[in-house]
């Protein structure tokens, strides 16, 4: 019963630091649109409106890409995040040092977080250079092709694969790469996040392609990594994806010339 509540408790954590980030997507998408955004006399699609680079803009355009990879990315690392807790419960019982599962989940965290801060750069380079629209959706169709059809062939790599395989395997990857300690702890969740990142950073790169701010869009790509990395299937899902995207990009491509 303890065992089986202490899950549940690490559950509803995640569970309920996944839905906070979603929530306050969902309230800054709003403002975006209310307050970014002006449609001109005569269009039905809105432009955007020029503004420079302010600290202020980058501090915010920083905390809504982490806040987002971590709505996306933390509820697929959850079987992870029990395993560590499974194994530090256990040592805690025989008497050896325990660390709380916090400070894995804050390494995993970290990464992300140095993920955003470049795609921060790269939204504000493709801001400077008039390529992104006002729902920070890629003008350019040959662009947003190109992107789409790089998602696809890198699903078929085999860094992609190599990384797909610890993230599906967590058993695994704690046997293989446990750290004893807050450090080590630390260093395990950046470890994990790292292979995450190897697995994902291309998927999170389409979100120039559908729209950084289309949360619909930026669910179902969530929901496609959670299925990749966590049902039986995964690995052959994550191909179809591919394919798929392959086929979509070069129809986009096409299509714009």
């Amino acid at each position: 019963m303890l065992r089986r509540l202490h899950r549940s408790l690490i559950l509803l954590a995640l569970l309920a630091l996944t839905v906070l980030c979603w929530l306050w997507l969902i309230s800054l998408g709003r403002s975006m649109s209310e307050k970014d955004m002006v449609s001109m006399p005569g269009m039905a699609m809105p432009m955007p409106m020029a503004s420079p680079w302010s600290a202020a803009r980058f501090g915010l355009t920083f905390a809504m890409w982490w806040v987002m990879m971590i709505g996306m990315m933390l509820p697929s690392a959850a079987p992870m995040i029990l395993m560590f807790a499974t194994v530090n419960r256990n040592k805690r019982a025989s008497g050896q040092d325990f660390v709380p599962v916090s400070v894995f989940t804050l390494g995993y965290l970290l990464v992300w977080g140095f993920f955003s801060a470049g795609a921060t750069v790269a939204q504000s380079a493709l801001d400077q250079l008039a390529m992104l629209s006002a729902s920070l959706t890629m003008i350019s169709p040959t662009v947003g092709g190109a992107l789409l059809i790089a998602a696809g062939i890198y699903q078929f790599t085999p860094l992609k694969q190599a990384c797909l395989r610890h993230c599906r395997s967590p058993f695994a990857f704690v046997l293989n790469r446990w750290h004893d300690g807050r450090t080590g702890a630390l260093r395990m969740g950046m470890e994990h996040g790292t292979f995450c990142l190897g697995c994902c950073w291309v998927l999170m790169a389409l979100l120039f392609v559908v729209g950084v701010m289309n949360l619909l869009l930026v669910a179902a790509i969530a929901a496609f990594v959670l299925v990749e990395k966590l049902l039986p299937g995964g690995v052959w899902i994550g191909r179809l994806g591919g394919g798929t995207m392959i086929v979509v990009g070069a129809w986009l491509a096409a299509g714009s010339a």
